[in-house]
């Protein structure tokens, strides 16, 4: 068995919620997490040309198991489920130290389809974080959230002929890793630093873009003909203006780019709606209130220098499931349209290099 000791630090606070939801340290979505990067690193190790039976029996045999068939344990002997053979142990399972009564509003930002000021925190973060019934100012669904700046150690232990694909997918966490409640929109970004040993490293898992919709789960990030689809904002003074300025970036990309013509129950599909669904008071009659389309567009929070922070932005594509009844052409538009958001002025954001990213 391989093993490694790191420190995992949270640079927005993350809700990891426990059974009754409440802020947490656990394992669980930690382990989930690292499942999602492995299976970006199998694929880039296959130069993206996967047979998904065949990953998905590795990645069961690796991970743990409750359906596999065929399946045998040492002896021979077929069993219906395998434990893990990766081990995850953190040193705290605690509440988290951001409390209710801590929460904090932060300055509203305009978003003119409601036609007022709307709190950054409770756009980002809705489900989480919530408005009470008569209440003028948002705070957490429940008691307690893991606060930024909070951190523990992780250790874990994965055996020796899986060490190539887990070294690579604990870099992706690293580098684009975010956990717990709305983490796609940048809640529960961290930091993985391993203890001892040498820094973790690794290549981006890079692939033309349009060439990602030839299929439905998340396997790379993307890239055009200008470089990787990965975008930085300027550095900010805490993870509170980096969570406004995505959150600006936000609102803008929705609104500018993809303005609605219709309501509830509407009885097509608007542009808009392939970037994430469901979408409030936007509900498409022939897909319902039940479907989920997540965001391929992601946003994560890092370190920088002098105590400053960035928010990154990157494009995880792949095609909408079958049940979406996906339009290639409409959605390769979509998307078209989001890159050159985030690449024109005065949006635009500087794409971080290749070497650095």
């Amino acid at each position: 068995m391989k093993t490694g000791t790191f420190t995992l630090t949270f640079a927005t606070p993350a809700f990891l919620g426990d059974a009754e939801q409440n802020g947490v340290w656990r394992t669980p979505p930690i382990k989930a997490l690292l499942r999602q990067w492995w299976r970006v690193a199998y694929a880039a190790q296959r130069n993206f040309q996967v047979d998904v039976s065949a990953m998905r029996r590795e990645e069961a045999l690796l991970f743990g198991h409750a359906w596999l068939e065929n399946d045998h344990d040492e002896a021979g002997n077929r069993v219906a489920a395998r434990r893990s053979k990766v081990r995850l142990r953190l040193d705290r399972w605690d509440e988290g130290r951001l409390k209710r009564t801590q929460w904090q509003a932060e300055t509203p930002i305009l978003h003119p389809e409601v036609h007022r000021n709307v709190d950054a925190f409770l756009y980002m973060g809705y489900g989480p974080v919530t408005l009470p019934r008569g209440e003028h100012v948002a705070t957490l669904k429940k008691n307690a959230a893991i606060q930024a700046n909070e951190s523990t150690r992780l250790s874990m232990a994965w055996p020796d002929e899986a060490d190539a694909l887990m070294q690579k997918a604990l870099w992706l966490m690293d580098r684009y890793g975010t956990l717990g409640g709305r983490s796609r929109n940048g809640w529960g970004s961290f930091s993985l630093r391993a203890e001892g040993d040498a820094p973790l490293a690794g290549t981006l898992p890079l692939r033309n873009w349009t060439e990602c919709l030839d299929r439905d789960w998340p396997h790379a990030l993307g890239e055009d003909e200008n470089g990787a689809l990965i975008w930085q904002t300027a550095p900010q003074a805490d993870w509170k203006k980096a969570m406004v300025e995505l959150a600006k970036i936000k609102i803008g990309l929705r609104t500018q780019q993809f303005a609605f013509t219709t309501g509830k129950n509407a009885p097509r599909t608007e542009e808009r709606h392939w970037l994430s669904y469901p979408v409030t008071n936007h509900s498409v009659a022939a897909w319902g209130n039940n479907l989920r389309l997540p965001n391929s567009l992601r946003f994560k929070v890092r370190p920088a220098e002098k105590g400053q922070v960035v928010g990154v932005i990157f494009h995880v594509p792949c095609l909408p499931p079958g049940v979406f009844y996906p339009n290639r052409g409409v959605i390769e538009n979509v998307w078209q349209q989001v890159h050159q958001f985030l690449d024109t002025p005065p949006n635009g954001l500087p794409r971080i290099q290749r070497s650095v990213s």
